[in-house]
């Protein structure tokens, strides 16, 4: 599942963001793209003024653990910022049954397809819920 803003909170910080990211890539398959690892790591180097070879390390890490697909096209619209529609034209060929996200442009669809779009607590929730494994 594509993990966008949560991804980027757990680099930064420790605590539910941090968990999420490390409980998605011990027991759930991880889904991402080029496109959004590359805009993770223009804002780690920008915005939080990460170094770079902190950067370039966690890059690497996820493209070793999550499977990197190409998005499909969406219909424009899908979305009220469309930047976000790559995110969810990861739905298809990845095979995603949740989308976890903070990012409140891509919450507020609820639903992409099969997918759910969910918070990190919301996945968090679900996911240490024993009836869920």
């Amino acid at each position: 599942m594509p993990v966008k803003s949560s991804r980027l909170a757990s680099v930064a910080s420790r605590g539910l963001c941090e968990a999420v990211v490390e409980l998605c890539l011990e027991r759930h398959h991880v889904v991402t793209c080029t496109g959004l690892l590359s805009e993770v790591a223009g804002k780690l180097a920008g915005k939080l003024r990460l170094p770079r070879a902190i950067v370039d390390d966690y890059v690497s890490f996820m493209r070793g653990h999550a499977e990197l697909v190409e998005p499909e096209k969406v219909k424009a619209g899908a979305c009220r910022d469309p930047a976000d529609e790559k995110v969810l034209g990861l739905v298809g060929p990845g095979r995603i049954d949740a989308l976890v996200t903070a990012d409140k442009d891509l919450l507020v669809v609820k639903r992409f397809g099969p997918t759910r779009i969910i918070t990190p607590r919301e996945f968090w929730q679900w996911a240490t819920d024993d009836r869920s494994s």
